[in-house]
Order: C-alpha cells, then sequence, then structure tokens
C-alpha cells in the first residue's frame, strides 16, 4: 500500500495515485474519463475519487502489469488497459 493517498486533479481531470512495485512508489493516474467509461457509464456526476477507490485492487494490477512490461513513470492507466487480464 501507498504512503501517498489518491487524489483528483482538477486540472489534468485525473485521479493521481501511487503503486508500491518491487518496494518503491511508482507515480500513476487514470483520467475520470476511463473511470466513468469503464466502471459507471451509466452513471452522471460520479465521485471520481470514489471510484477509483472502489476498484484501486484492479487499478493498481494494471500499474504493475505495466511496469513489469517495461512502462515508465508516471504511468497512465487507459481504457485498454483494463480490459487486459490482470
Amino acid at each position: 500500500m501507498s504512503t501517498q493517498p489518491a487524489y483528483f486533479n482538477d486540472s489534468a481531470e485525473a485521479v493521481r495515485f501511487w503503486v508500491m512495485v518491487d518496494g518503491r512508489e511508482v507515480s500513476a493516474s487514470i483520467s475520470r474519463q476511463t473511470l466513468h467509461y469503464h466502471y459507471c457509464p451509466q452513471s452522471r456526476g460520479e465521485d471520481h475519487l470514489a471510484t477509483y477507490n472502489a476498484n484501486a485492487a484492479q487499478i493498481d494490477a494494471v500499474v504493475r502489469r505495466r511496469i513489469e512490461q517495461g512502462a515508465l513513470e508516471p504511468v497512465i492507466v487507459r481504457d485498454n488497459d483494463l480490459r487486459q487480464p490482470v
């Protein structure tokens, strides 16, 4: 678990968060659009940070997989990443 709390960055319209990978914190983000379309496409006005927190295990696993595949920081989680098995 990261020592830094996730937060919604208004200017980037994304949730910014950190994931522990091999003993170090890796910075990552996921856009409000990706959260909306993947997790709650029928909602209006959802809380993006709450959506991230409810699905953090899956989203964090995607970040770990991307780092293992050679991605550099910050890892930007995209809709296609969530469609691949973790």
